[in-house]
C-alpha cells in the first residue's frame, strides 16, 4: 500500500533515511504497542512512538497527575493535575498525532487483566517503577510470546534491555528473570519516593526504550537482545553486559495462563512505601479530585481544630476497624507533625487506591 502525500509529509524526515524508507514506515503504521506506565519513562516513550507513527498505541496507568510529577512527566501540564494519567496522556498524544489510534486504559495492571490486555499488542513496553509489575509483565510476555522493552532508573543511572524476542533458532531470547531471577527482599529495595530523580534521566532512558521499540518494529540497527545497557547521567558513561538465557529460570514463570492468574506478585516497592508525600499546595489541589476523602488521623479533640477544608476524623487508634468504610479511590491523610500520618498512609495503601500524606503535618503549614 502506497503512503499518501499527507503521511509522507508527516514522516518525511525519517522516510528520507535510506536504511528506513517507506518500508519501515509501513511497519510502524501497522504495529501495535502497549505502554504500561505513563510516568517518567512512559511519557517520552509515548511521545516518540506516537510521533514516529506507531499505528496503535495502548496506554495503561491507573494513577492521577500530581504536581510532583511535572518535572519529569513531560506530557502533562499544571492544568492536568488531578486527571487520570492514561486519559491525559492519550489526549495530549492525539494533539501530537491525530492520524493514529491511541487507547486509554486507566486501570491498574494485575493478574486478572494483564493477559487480556497484553495479548492484543505486538510489543509490550514496561515503563513501570516497581519490581512486582516488572515480574508480572515479564511472565505474561513469556507466556504470550510477546517481545518486551524494559527500562528502569535509580537516582543517576538507568537501564535498558529488550527481552523475549524470538530468534532465528526459534527460541526466545533472555527475559527479565534471566537478569533478576527472583524479587529482592524489602530491605534490599530503596524507598521509591525518597530515592529521587532528576527529570532528564527518565527522559533519556525513555527515549532509548522508544528507540529500541522502533528498531525492533522496523528491523533496522542492532536491537539490545540478550544485552543490558547501563547509563550514568553524571559521567555520560554507558556499560553493556551480556544476558544469557537460562532454562532454570523458566521454572520461576507460571506454567500457563491459569497459573499466572492465581500467582501472587507482591509489590515489594509498594510494600516499602506505597503512598506519596505531598506539600500543602498539592494537598489542597488533590482535595478537588473526584472520589477523594481527607482524613485527620489525630485523636479526637486534638488541637488545633481544622476549619479551612472539609475532612473526617479517624484517629490512628480506630483506623483498623474503620478501613472497610473508606471506599474512595483517592485518600489524603494528615496529622499534627506528619509522623502518625505516615503510618496511616502506609496502612491504607492496598494497591487499589492512591494515598497521599501531608508531609510535615499541619504544624508545618500553620493550618487551622
Amino acid at each position: 500500500m502506497e503512503l499518501n502525500n499527507h503521511v509522507k509529509e508527516r514522516y518525511s524526515r525519517q522516510i528520507a533515511l535510506k536504511q528506513f524508507g517507506e518500508t519501515a514506515q509501513h511497519k510502524l503504521l501497522q504495529s501495535k504497542v502497549l505502554v504500561i506506565g505513563a510516568g517518567g519513562l512512559g511519557c517520552p516513550i509515548l511521545q516518540y512512538l506516537a510521533a514516529a507513527g506507531v499505528g496503535i498505541i495502548g496506554v495503561v496507568d491507573d494513577d492521577i497527575v500530581t504536581l510532583s510529577n511535572l518535572h519529569r512527566q513531560v506530557l502533562f501540564s499544571t492544568n492536568m493535575i488531578g486527571l487520570s494519567k492514561a486519559t491525559a496522556a492519550v489526549n495530549a498524544l492525539k494533539q501530537l498525532n491525530p492520524t493514529i489510534s491511541i487507547k486509554s486504559f486507566p486501570v491498574r495492571l494485575n493478574t486478572e487483566n494483564a493477559i487480556e490486555l497484553i495479548k492484543e499488542y505486538d510489543i509490550i513496553v514496561d515503563a513501570t517503577d516497581n519490581f512486582a509489575s516488572r515480574y508480572m509483565i515479564n511472565d505474561a510476555c513469556v507466556l504470550l510470546q510477546k517481545p518486551l522493552i524494559y527500562g528502569s532508573i535509580y537516582q543517576f543511572e538507568g537501564q535498558v534491555a529488550v527481552f523475549n524476542v524470538l530468534e532465528e533458532n526459534k527460541l526466545a531470547s533472555a527475559n527479565y528473570r534471566d537478569l533478576f531471577p527472583i524479587k529482592p527482599n524489602k530491605s534490599e529495595v530503596p524507598n521509591c519516593n525518597e530515592a529521587g530523580v532528576i527529570g532528564v534521566l527518565p527522559g533519556i532512558i525513555g527515549i532509548m526504550m522508544a528507540n529500541e521499540c522502533i528498531k525492533l518494529i522496523t528491523c533496522i540497527g542492532t536491537v539490545l537482545i540478550n544485552k543490558l545497557v547501563v547509563y550514568n547521567m553524571l559521567t555520560n558513561q554507558t556499560f553493556e553486559m551480556e544476558i544469557t538465557p537460562n532454562s532454570t529460570t523458566k521454572q520461576l514463570i507460571p506454567i500457563d495462563e491459569t497459573a499466572f492468574e492465581t500467582n501472587h506478585y507482591e509489590d515489594t516497592c509498594q510494600a516499602e512505601n506505597a503512598f506519596e508525600d505531598v506539600g500543602i499546595q498539592e494537598f489542597l489541589e488533590l482535595m478537588k479530585v473526584e472520589d477523594t476523602v481527607v482524613i485527620d488521623v489525630r485523636e479526637k479533640g486534638e488541637k488545633p481544630f481544622i476549619n479551612s477544608f472539609p475532612h473526617i476524623n479517624i484517629p490512628m487508634s480506630e483506623l483498623k476497624k474503620k478501613v472497610p468504610t473508606i471506599t474512595q479511590r483517592n485518600i489524603l491523610v494528615f496529622c499534627h507533625a506528619g509522623i502518625r500520618s505516615v503510618d496511616a498512609a502506609q496502612y491504607l495503601s492496598d494497591g487499589k487506591n492512591n494515598v497521599y500524606n501531608l508531609k510535615g503535618g499541619i504544624i508545618r503549614y500553620n493550618i487551622q
